[in-house]
């Protein structure tokens, strides 16, 4: 049974040694995800290499996410690497600290951050662990009493409860970040704590300055991002919902809703979604998931997301290749429960303005009225598959391309399956010939099987898919 939902894995040392890497593209990756925080120019090029070796022994097409810092709003560092502080304890966050912090104070990195917050803020850190109430902003002084106390160790972040921080979401780091996604050419480019849309126009511009190609991502974990959740899903091509910094600062309860809020937007939008944020966090440890743990994969996967993401998981724990061996049997079993939502009244009443758009749907419709195996999708760009992932018909969706830029990108895509497909035809009959012993040989189709396909008459070329067939395996052969 083909999986519908795709993983998402982070690297890092967990997943260095090329043979784990082979194993976890083996158990069930389509999309990785390397953490910009972390690693110069020349590992991150390396390691985008690394993957798609990797791929290519498996045989099985992986995307690649290029995941931007952002601003991350940190403490300084400890004379003795961490401190312990209580509850009513007085503590000074002081900007104008450049050496190592103590019990009774220490530096921040964004030196803004005394402009942000008066008496009265709340302040967050290391993922709301710790909360400390500000009783007076004295020049670069944060005076804070400690409210939940804890172990503060060095450069954990800090959230303002409710939102409300300035730091511009691409800082000079992801301005050259940006740079290094373009050379290494990652198919996704995942932009941290954008408030606006325009974060996002800007990303895309930068992108295309350096000669990138990426798809672009909204990370959103900013309260600010909420309101401007339209604008900033209008400006992106997929939004990940991104729970840690998203719910230390709109609070916990509210993030169950927010994500079942913002995937239905996504899809309404024809964007692409990922879930993500201590999914599995157990299996960093543990070989086996929790039961709540098995239930939060598998209601990502029934609210509609396209993919769920693994950290920690599989860039520094004990069990990667376990994890998603895991993840891939939870959504495995929860796509059993999803309803197909082909008759959705928003899809039938939808307006399509494109060809190749009223085509893919054409096709979907088709498909939930025959008892048809597959859908096969002639594409070059992407778009007609990325706008039948949007409804689940309920059968696989076959993308066919040439472009390894396009194979590439539809790892992301719900229930569609990138097949590489170099055609030398000099016809739509000679194609299709060659595209049935290409399934066949695949395993994907057999004799006797009813599918749909989509094509364009002008083959090979981007946003012509203008016709869409019914056929069964084996009958273009017995004509002949």
């Amino acid at each position: 049974m083909l999986r519908r939902t795709k993983i998402v894995a982070t690297l890092g040392p967990a997943s260095n040694d090329p043979k784990i890497l082979e194993r976890m593209i083996h158990a069930g990756v389509d999309l990785v995800r390397m953490n910009f925080s972390h690693g110069t120019v020349q590992d991150h090029v390396q390691r985008a290499e690394k993957v798609r070796v990797a791929a290519a022994i498996v045989g099985r097409t992986v995307g690649i996410l290029a995941d931007l810092q952002g601003p991350k709003i940190r403490v300084g560092k400890f004379e003795n690497g961490k401190i312990v502080l209580d509850k009513g304890d007085i503590f000074i966050l002081d900007a104008a600290l450049d050496g190592l912090g103590n019990r009774e104070r220490v530096g921040l990195d964004y030196k803004e951050l005394p402009n942000d917050v008066s008496k009265g803020s709340v302040l967050l850190l290391n993922d709301g662990m710790l909360e400390f109430d500000v009783v007076e902003v004295k020049g670069q002084e944060i005076i804070c009493r400690v409210m939940r106390g804890g172990v503060l160790s060095n450069n954990k972040g800090i959230n303002r409860k409710g939102g409300g921080l300035t730091a511009p979401a691409l800082t000079s780091k992801d301005k050259e970040d940006i740079k290094t996604a373009a050379l290494l050419k990652a198919d996704y480019l995942a932009v941290s704590f954008p408030r606006s849309g325009d974060d996002m126009r800007l990303a895309r511009e930068l992108m295309h300055a350096a000669g990138g190609k990426s798809m672009l991502m909204a990370k959103i974990e900013r309260a600010e991002a909420i309101p401007a959740l339209a604008d900033i899903i209008d400006a992106s091509d997929a939004i990940m919902v991104a729970r840690g910094d998203l719910s230390v600062e709109v609070g916990d309860a509210a993030v169950p809703g927010l994500q079942k809020k913002m995937i239905k937007m996504a899809r309404a939008k024809n964007r692409l979604v990922i879930t993500a944020t201590q999914m599995m966090e157990s299996m960093i440890t543990a070989p086996i998931p929790t039961r709540a743990e098995v239930s939060d994969v598998a209601n990502a996967v029934l609210d509609g997301t396209d993919a769920v993401m693994l950290s920690a998981e599989t860039a520094v724990g004990d069990y990667p290749v376990e994890t998603i061996e895991a993840m891939a049997r939870i959504c495995l079993k929860a796509e059993r429960e999803v309803e197909e939502n082909v008759f959705d009244r928003r899809v039938i009443q939808q307006k399509f303005t494109r060809i190749d758009q009223s085509i893919a749907m054409s096709a979907l419709f088709a498909a939930s009225h025959f008892k048809v195996k597959a859908i096969i999708a002639l594409t070059q760009s992407g778009s007609t598959p990325l706008w039948m992932s949007r409804v689940n018909a309920g059968v696989p969706i076959f993308a066919l391309t040439p472009l390894p830029e396009t194979l590439s990108k539809v790892t992301l895509f719900s229930g569609v399956h990138p097949i590489a497909f170099h055609s030398k035809a000099r016809g739509q009959a000679e194609e299709w010939h060659q595209i049935e012993a290409k399934l066949l040989e695949l395993g994907l189709v057999k004799e006797g099987d009813m599918v749909v396909m989509t094509i364009g008459e002008a083959m090979g070329k981007s946003g012509h898919t203008n016709t869409m067939k019914i056929m069964r395996v084996g009958d273009h052969r017995k004509a002949l």
